[in-house]
C-alpha cells in the first residue's frame, strides 16, 4: 500500500509570489561576495520595506523563504568556531560560516535580520515566512551529506520558534534540490521545485545556460504554468514559473517592460489553463534600477489584481495553496489476476 494524493484540479488560475530572502548569506561562498555587501545594505534599508508596502497595497500575501540565520539578532561573542551545531560537509561550508562576524544585528546588519523578519511577520496583509535553509547550504550538491541537511533544517526551525514562526514552505538555495525526504520530518509541507527549462536543469551554470535564459527574457517568451506534484518522499512540490530577472550586471540593460510582458503572459496562461503562475525573486535583485524594477513589479501586481477582481485568478502563498490541495490517501496496489487452470 502506498500513499498518494488525489489528482490536482484547480477551479481557477493561481498566482504565487515567493522570495528567497538571504541578504549576504546567498553569496558568502563566492569569491565576489564583497561586491554584494552594498546591494544587501540597500536591500535591508529600502527594498524590503517597499516590497511590503507594495504587497499590502495589492492585498497580496507572498512567501518569504528566509535563511534561518536572519531570524537571529546576534550569535557568538566574536571568537571561536562559528555554529558548532552545524555539520560541515565541505570546505565551502566552513568558509561561509567562518565569514559570519559573530556579533549582532546592529554591527553586522547584512548577516542578521530579526527586526526585518518581525516587520515581514507583522505586515498588515499577512505574509508567509518559510525557509531557505539556515546558512544557504546547497542541498543538491554531492558534498551535502544527510547529516548536514538535517542540521540545517533543525537550526532553521529552532531559530524561527522565538519569533512565533512555524515554517511550512521551503525553497532550496540556488534551486539545488536534494534531501527532500527530510523536509516533512521538520514540519514542511511543500517546496518550490525547479523551473522546468533546459537552462535551469543543471548543477553548473555556464555561459550558454545564461544565454538561454537571457534569450527568453529578450523575446518575452511566455513562462510555463504548472500544477503541484506529489513528491514520493511525502511533500508537495510547487512548480516555479519565472524568475523576475535581476537588475545587476549586464542584465540591468534589459528593459523592465520585457520582464513585465513575460509575467503578464504567465498570468494570462494561468487563467486560461487553470494552473499556477509562480513568480519568484530575491529582494537583492531589485536594488540596481530599484525604482524601475519596483514599478515593473507594480505593473505585474496591477494585472493580477484586475484578474482577481474579475474572479478569474486567486493569489495564494505556498502554504495557503497546500491547504487547498487534496488529502493524502492510501492506495492499494493493483490486483494481479490469477491464471485460470
Amino acid at each position: 500500500m502506498t500513499l498518494t494524493p488525489a489528482p490536482v484540479q484547480l477551479d481557477k488560475g493561481i498566482f504565487i509570489v515567493s522570495l528567497d530572502f538571504e541578504l549576504i548569506w546567498g553569496t558568502l561562498d563566492l569569491p565576489s561576495h564583497r561586491r554584494f555587501l552594498s546591494l544587501c545594505r540597500i536591500e535591508r534599508d529600502e527594498v524590503v520595506g517597499r516590497l511590503l508596502d507594495l504587497f499590502a497595497e495589492f492585498n497580496l500575501g507572498a512567501t518569504w523563504c528566509t535563511v534561518g540565520h536572519l531570524f537571529l539578532d546576534r550569535c557568538g561573542g566574536g571568537c571561536g568556531r562559528r555554529h558548532p551545531e552545524l555539520v560541515r560537509s565541505s570546505a565551502w561550508d566552513a568558509i561561509r560560516l567562518d565569514r559570519d562576524p559573530g556579533t549582532s544585528e546592529q554591527h553586522a546588519p547584512v548577516f542578521y535580520a530579526r527586526k526585518l523578519v518581525e516587520q515581514i511577520r507583522d505586515c498588515r496583509v499577512p505574509q508567509e515566512i518559510g525557509s531557505h535553509s539556515f546558512s544557504h547550504v546547497l542541498f543538491g550538491d554531492s558534498a551535502c551529506s544527510r547529516a548536514t541537511a538535517e542540521s540545517e533544517l533543525e537550526a532553521a526551525v529552532a531559530a524561527a520558534k522565538p519569533l512565533g514562526l512555524e515554517l511550512r514552505s521551503f525553497a532550496f538555495p540556488r534551486n539545488r534540490i536534494g534531501h527532500t525526504g527530510l523536509l516533512k520530518n521538520y514540519g514542511f509541507t511543500s517546496y518550490r521545485s525547479q523551473d522546468d527549462l533546459w537552462y535551469e536543469k543543471t548543477t553548473s551554470r555556464r555561459w550558454f545556460h545564461r544565454a538561454g535564459h537571457l534569450a527568453d527574457v529578450l523575446i518575452a517568451r511566455a513562462p510555463r504554468t504548472g500544477l503541484p506534484a506529489w513528491d514520493p518522499n511525502g511533500i508537495w512540490a510547487i512548480p516555479s514559473s519565472m524568475l523576475y530577472t535581476p537588475s545587476y550586471g549586464i542584465r540591468k540593460l534589459i528593459p523592465v517592460r520585457l520582464r513585465v510582458a513575460r509575467a503578464r503572459k504567465g498570468l494570462r496562461a494561468a487563467v486560461r489553463e487553470r494552473r499556477i503562475f509562480h513568480l519568484w525573486l530575491h529582494p537583492t535583485d531589485l536594488v540596481e534600477c530599484k525604482d524601475a524594477m519596483l514599478t515593473g513589479l507594480r505593473r505585474i501586481l496591477e494585472t493580477a489584481a484586475e484578474m482577481r477582481a474579475a474572479g478569474d485568478l486567486e493569489a495564494l502563498t505556498m502554504g495557503e495553496l497546500v491547504e487547498r490541495l487534496p488529502g493524502v490517501q492510501a492506495v492499494e496496489p493493483a490486483a494481479v489476476p490469477r491464471e485460470v487452470a
